[in-house]
């Protein structure tokens, strides 16, 4: 139990000193602003690419597992997006932004640093995989569903290229497809490049947890909204099961990819959900609540996971 705790409390202990920070430090929010910019669009890459551009092209083309997790996604968003409809009385744009805190773990921030501190390079293409692929389905699902609300004017053609432009500009994707590519022609960087992508990498988990922290602390919620208990259930607790009885039914997987699907599926909901809730502007207050309850909690949830697959309390098989 020590060495998981010795694994998970780092990870927990530098988001509770981000919290800690932004609740008695007076620093503007807007000071968050060039670390934010460090973490998208240099650390995090620079992690994705030499996580996948290392590996062989034949294991990041698994179309089942690809097909597996995913599946498995959508149907916990499809599920919290029914709870939202029926607690908040049919409104799709606050179901929808609900939907993302029950199904979206926190696979940018919290998920290569701890996946492979717990089960080594082995879950580097696994993780790389579900952060790519989960990412795509929730950008292209959350916008289309509110152009259905009404909530985003465009037209549902504009929509749809705002969507598949959004997918192949983002930074983690860019560096994800180029790491695909390196690693398909066998492309090995240069030293001096190959060092300078290793400094980055190295900075991105402490620095994203930590603006996690930060993040979640400058967003205090007055009340808890209703839905938030059996949405952050769904995340905490049915997503890693159903990832975990997918991947059984489906089978063939090696037992790291199977235990790295599990652990992702057990991280709190992403901050994403936050981010989307003020891009539409719509149910703020719950996707803060349920980032801050959920990251909370999964100090339980993850730390047991960890614990149960450390000992082989899980069948991988």
């Amino acid at each position: 139990m020590a060495e998981v705790m010795a694994l998970a409390l780092p990870f927990f202990g530098v988001i509770f000193l981000g919290l800690g920070c932004g609740r008695f430090a007076r620093i503007p929010e807007a000071g968050l602003a060039w670390l934010s910019f460090f973490i998208i669009y240099l650390a995090l890459p620079a992690l994705f690419f030499s996580l996948v551009a290392r590996t062989p092209f034949s294991e990041l083309t698994n179309g089942s597992f690809i097909a597996a997790t995913t599946f498995s996604s959508a149907l916990c968003f499809a599920l919290s997006l029914g709870v939202g409809l029926w607690l908040r009385r049919g409104n799709l744009p606050e179901a929808t932004i609900g939907a993302v805190v029950g199904a979206y773990s926190n696979v940018g921030y919290m998920g290569p640093g701890l996946t492979l501190g717990a089960l080594g390079a082995g879950a580097s293409v696994p993780t790389a995989l579900i952060f790519v692929f989960d990412s795509l389905f929730f950008f292209t699902a959350v916008p289309l569903l509110m152009a259905v609300s009404g909530r985003d004017k465009r037209r549902i053609s504009e929509t749809l290229l705002l969507v598949v432009r959004r997918v192949l500009t983002h930074p983690f994707n860019v560096a994800t497809f180029l790491g695909v590519f390196a690693a398909y022609i066998e492309f090995h960087p240069p030293a001096a490049i190959d060092r300078m992508l290793e400094f980055l990498k190295n900075a991105a988990a402490p620095c994203a947890l930590f603006t996690l922290g930060v993040s979640v602390a400058l967003r205090p919620m007055a009340r808890m909204q209703g839905e938030v208990p059996p949405l952050i259930a769904i995340k905490l607790v049915l997503h890693p099961l159903l990832v975990w009885g997918v991947l059984l039914a489906v089978g063939g997987f090696e037992p790291v990819w199977v235990a790295t699907a599990v652990l992702m599926a057990s991280l709190p909901p992403a901050l994403n959900a936050f981010i989307m809730a003020k891009q539409y502007e719509t149910y703020v207050e719950g996707a803060s609540g349920g980032v801050l309850i959920g990251t909370v909690v999964s100090v339980v949830t993850v730390t047991a996971m960890l614990y149960a697959l450390q000992h082989d309390m899980v069948a991988l098989r």
